[in-house]
């Protein structure tokens, strides 16, 4: 509707509202002067005939709402709600109180007593038309609906009768958000610019709503995969579809109570028919485990009614109402590729190279990719003036971007881990560095080999790239992650696979899985640390646990196979490990212990260039049969031992040092150790 016709119905329903509320004024009036009591001024005691024309007197004239686009405020609730004449009429009873002056005083001399300013049933019953007592039930609409609020104190009849804040907001045409929702819900403003799958799932589920054909318990649909962002965003375009606005709640946020529930719920219904609404339902948070918020989704999805979206990645089963389940995917390679040229306007023909390459790494949504496009153009790209002000390394900017926007998901369920070494670092043998060195060519040229040359076409199975890293405690199986991740320009997250196995059947997978799909966006280096706590060589079958145990295993193999980024194992203990398992690891790097000379080259290379040192013998200290982490740890402390003492780290620092290591290690540092230290 334009801003003129708006203006227009806005004065048509003040009119008809006003008109309406005169009209039981009226017979307020009429029963006043029944009473026998004072004459209120401006009316005349009614005769016969007056009184038998009293069954259409709450009816005002609907010439003034003639030829209006939309039905006034008043129409439109009374047809919502089912209202009868008489309960049309003792809703108008309750609004006039709040919208007319007048109505206190006629209230007061209709019941014949100065103390009672307010409307009751029983003034209504006595006063307006078509009186019926079922009026008065709380299964009725007024009260069901919480049109209007009894007070307490003297009985159904005499209590005081009030009318809801919010519905006298509608009646006069005013839009907003009951306060008593807003704490837990919020609308939802615009809708996105989709995907083609993903606009074609917005129209299946505007058909749903669509088919229903007013029925509401056919309405609630479940959303499930993709993203939070972009479940709302299809939910808002089907919403848009069907001339609906949308609304939003978290799952958690429903209280457990059930009368609170309940009373939720009515308000939600009806707010939903004021406001022509349907509901957004996040429950990705809800998918841990917790019963009591399960249940009272399930008691709000059985019992609300409307249009209901829900949204999650997992599919949820309801017994008493029929739910129509949606699957929506990740938008496709070349979908992404769209919204990359598009977000990234004219800069793209100068950047082709390098959207492929964003594609190849990033799996994001079209909401994820304006934003990265957003934060590293800014706002001048679009107009066409933005290329000529980029940075040079733009590229970098944008890989960067989409690092950290595919980042939240992950931080909860890992620990991220910042590069701080690099290839110099490492010391190990030229096999394994060869190998370390492959792992980075596979991930870096995966998208050529798999999607331009093919290899995908064959199947996902085998495609994800996965490393084991097997070794003693403090060989470098971190470091070489490290290196890695820093090569790549990837984030890389550390997973304890020891915090991740659950006693309980069936919490490992939902817990692998949520670290799987957090990391699909950015295609981050997982690190699933004690890998021993999961993948010891599998026995026959015995009980139910060996057989969850199992499933468990071979959940994260299937996942691995698939993840389109680099998960990387550690072990302490390879032949542990069972050998089914290992022939699906496409990478098996060992990390021996290192021998004398790797041992010096490590010393040479573990203090930083800036320490102040005397006397440092690399040779002598490769002597300490240690493995460089434990070679990093006696470093660091010899460090500060010297700068306790003001002096450069010397021998007699490191000895010390190396005392309170092997201490902790439970060993002694023998003579041929520390032979000739002075």
């Amino acid at each position: 509707m334009s801003a003129a016709g708006s203006t227009g119905w806005h004065e048509a329903n003040r009119r008809f509202l006003m008109e309406a509320l005169a009209e039981v004024r009226r017979s307020l009036e009429r029963h006043a002067a029944r009473q026998g009591g004072p004459p209120v001024a401006g009316t005349d005691s009614p005769g016969p005939e007056e009184g038998a024309g009293l069954a259409s007197a709450c009816v005002p004239d609907r010439s003034v709402a003639a030829g209006l686009p939309v039905p006034t405020a008043l129409e439109t609730l009374c047809r919502m709600f089912g209202l009868s004449p008489f309960e049309r009429g003792i809703l108008l009873l309750c609004a006039g109180t709040e919208l007319d002056g007048s109505f206190p005083s006629l209230c007061s001399a209709a019941q014949s007593d100065p103390a009672r300013p307010w409307p009751t049933f029983s003034l209504a019953l006595a006063a307006l038309p078509e009186p019926h007592w079922s009026a008065l039930s709380p299964a009725a609409p007024l009260r069901h609906w919480r049109l209007i609020e009894v007070g307490t104190g003297e009985g159904l009849c005499m209590s005081p009768l009030r009318i809801d804040e919010r519905v006298v907001h509608y009646l006069t045409g005013v839009r907003h958000l009951d306060d008593r929702l807003a704490a837990f819900i919020s609308p939802v403003r615009g809708t996105a610019d989709l995907v083609l799958s993903h606009r074609a799932v917005a129209e299946r589920l505007s058909a749903v709503w669509s088919g229903a054909a007013g029925d509401g318990l056919l309405s609630a649909v479940q959303l499930c995969g993709g993203d939070r962002m972009t479940r709302q965003a299809v939910a808002a375009d089907a919403c848009a579809m069907v001339g609906l606005d949308l609304h939003r709640m978290e799952a958690h946020f429903l209280p457990s109570d059930p009368r609170e529930l309940d009373a939720l719920i009515r308000l939600w219904d009806r707010e939903a028919a004021l406001s022509s609404s349907a509901l957004l339902m996040n429950c990705e948070e809800t998918e841990s485990g917790d019963v009591g918020r399960e249940a009272a989704l399930a008691r709000f999805v059985e019992s609300a009614r409307g249009a209901l979206v829900l949204a999650g990645r997992e599919r949820r089963g309801f017994s008493n109402r029929p739910v129509v389940t949606l699957e929506m995917g990740r938008p496709s390679a070349e979908e992404q590729r769209r919204v990359w040229v598009k977000g990234l306007g004219p800069a793209a023909s100068t950047l082709n190279g390098e959207v492929d390459a964003l594609v190849a790494q990033f799996d994001l949504s079209g909401p994820a990719i304006r934003a990265v496009c957003a934060e590293t153009l800014g706002p001048a790209a679009p107009s066409g003036k933005g290329a000529s002000r980029l940075p040079d390394d733009i590229a970098a900017a944008l890989w960067d971007a989409c690092r950290r926007q595919a980042r939240p998901r992950l931080e909860n369920l890992a620990q991220r881990i910042t590069p701080a070494a690099g290839w110099v670092d490492l010391v190990l043998p030229e096999v394994q560095l060869r190998i370390l060195r492959e792992v980075a060519l596979h991930v870096r040229h995966r998208m050529t080999v798999y999607e331009t040359w093919g290899f995908a076409a064959k199947g996902p199975r085998g495609l994800g790239i996965s490393a084991l890293f097997a070794g003693a405690s403090g060989t470098g199986k971190t470091m070489a992650a490290e290196v890695l991740a820093g090569e790549l320009r990837l984030d890389l997250y550390r997973i304890d696979l020891s915090q991740v196995v659950n006693k309980y059947i069936g919490e490992t997978e939902k817990n692998l899985r949520r670290v799987f799909d957090a990391a699909e966006e950015g295609g981050a280096i997982l690190l699933f640390d004690e890998a021993d706590a999961l993948f010891g060589k599998r026995s026959a079958v015995k009980d139910s646990h060996d057989r969850y145990a199992n499933i468990e295993v071979s959940y994260l193999l299937q996942r691995m196979e698939t993840y389109r980024g680099l998960a990387i194992l550690t072990s302490n203990m390879k032949n542990a490990l069972d050998p089914a398992f290992l022939r699906r690891i496409r990478f098996v790097v060992e990390f021996p212990f290192p021998d004398w000379a790797q041992r010096a080259e490590i010393w040479r290379r573990i203090f930083p260039p800036d320490m102040p040192r005397r006397g440092l013998d690399p040779e002598r200290l490769a002597r300490l049969t240690v493995a460089g982490g434990n070679i990093r740890n006696i470093a660091l402390h010899a460090a500060f031992l010297a700068a306790e003492a003001g002096e450069p780290v010397g021998m007699d620092h490191v000895l010390r040092a190396a005392r309170t290591e092997y201490g902790k290690l439970e060993r002694s540092l023998t003579e041929a150790e520390i032979r000739g230290w002075g």
